[in-house]
């Protein structure tokens, strides 16, 4: 019976496994419910091995297959953390948590792998082992870096590491993909902004950090449109400003900028984090102000390894067809923590299509069950391509 053919048959049991864990999402490294809800399953599934707390809240799981003489590791990853929004909608299984909410499809990745863990574990047709990474803190927690430093690549043994993520707007259960730079490098930067705060109607007598804050704003939009080539990507998005009163006739002594940079390359990143502080600095200092700038290095380039991106891709096409799998779209400057992983073992990472539905990190975005089948199937394919029974 062909992989996607079985896992469809199972699409109904991994659907309550995911709306369950979509009524109780949990945040970053505090997930005692969705740790119990994964641990449980796989113990029923018969895995080989469970180990928890790895990188604090993350869990390995290890499946042997039929035979094990080729002594090839590869591993799966899965994120399990949902998000501080509050969910809107009307859905059977809406959040129960309030300001908690899986709005960027953790619930569905958790849920693939524990489809395809079972459908492994069941038939173990594949000459090698599998280890399934369920990973904590992806949302700004440093999850996969956490279960690296805590030895996720050397303690198991893992030669290739694989992981997927939704994405709205792509037919549902196709599959997207690029070989090399696929979602960018994202930091946050925060500039506090000190000047001398006075009367609304003697700012001859202040030293107005608004004014500052606005030419801080507008002059670090100029780094990217003149100072990085045309044909290179990055992006300064500011998106908070903060003074130190609301009232309508004070100029604030203080304001605070926060954004977020992104890029593809890291020569482009030392360059526009080098220039956001002397723009900031001398901005702030035309102004008769002082200007704090505070950068802080997240998440890497999600690069896929050219190799292992053919393998992605070929498992991609044994699912869904080679007229459904995209293999060359353009790079997302959005942030994925897997990256950390791709920095200590070669592997790949693949967009899974969600259909239309509300985009990632909106209030009533919601996983499409629909897609279960082709998402777990491609995990199974990579396992018994890559490790085939002789």
């Amino acid at each position: 019976m062909p992989v996607r053919n079985r896992l469809a048959q199972l699409k109904t049991e991994i659907s309550e496994w995911r709306q369950d864990i979509h009524r109780n999402p949990e945040l970053r490294f505090e997930l005692p419910k969705t740790i119990s809800k994964v641990t449980s399953l796989l113990s029923e599934f018969g895995v080989d091995e469970i180990h928890e707390n790895i990188g604090q809240a993350g869990i390995v799981a290890v499946i042997h297959g039929r035979q094990t003489s080729s002594n090839k590791v590869i591993g799966f990853r899965a994120d399990m953390d949902a998000l501080p929004i509050t969910e809107i909608s009307d859905l059977d299984y809406k959040s129960l948590e309030v300001g908690k909410m899986h709005a960027c499809g953790h619930d569905g990745h958790t849920s693939i792998l524990l489809g395809a863990a079972k459908y492994l574990t069941e038939t173990r047709n594949f000459n090698g082992t599998v280890v399934l990474a369920f990973q904590p803190a992806e949302e700004g927690g440093g999850g996969a870096r956490a279960m690296v430093d805590d030895g996720l690549m050397d303690r198991w043994q893992i030669d290739e590491i694989y992981g997927l993520h939704n994405m709205p707007n792509l037919p549902v259960g196709s599959f997207a993909i690029r070989h090399g730079p696929l979602l960018a490098a994202s930091d946050f930067f925060e500039i506090n902004v000190k000047g001398q705060g006075g009367h609304g109607a003697l700012p001859h007598k202040a030293k107005d950090t608004t004014l500052a804050t606005a030419a801080i704003i507008l002059a670090l939009q100029q780094i990217t449109s003149r100072e990085v080539p045309a044909l290179e990507s990055a992006v300064i998005s500011v998106t908070g400003i903060q003074t130190d009163t609301l009232a309508h006739n004070v100029i604030p002594d203080s304001a605070r900028i926060t954004g977020t940079a992104r890029f593809l390359k890291k020569s482009v990143q030392a360059h526009v984090v080098e220039r956001m502080r002397d723009v900031i600095e001398g901005t702030a200092r035309v102004y008769g102000c002082n200007a704090k700038f505070d950068y802080e290095y997240c998440v890497d380039v999600t690069e896929n390894e050219n190799r292992c991106t053919d393998h992605a891709i070929q498992a991609a096409i044994a699912v869904a067809g080679s007229d459904r799998v995209e293999t060359d779209i353009d790079p997302l400057m959005g942030g994925e923590d897997f990256s950390e992983m791709l920095k200590a073992r070669p592997g790949a990472f693949i967009f899974l299509g969600n259909g239309e539905s509300a985009m990632l990190h909106h209030p009533e975005y919601d996983f499409d069950d629909e897609a279960i089948p082709s998402g777990s199937s491609w995990f199974v394919e990579l396992a018994e391509q890559r490790m085939p029974v002789k």
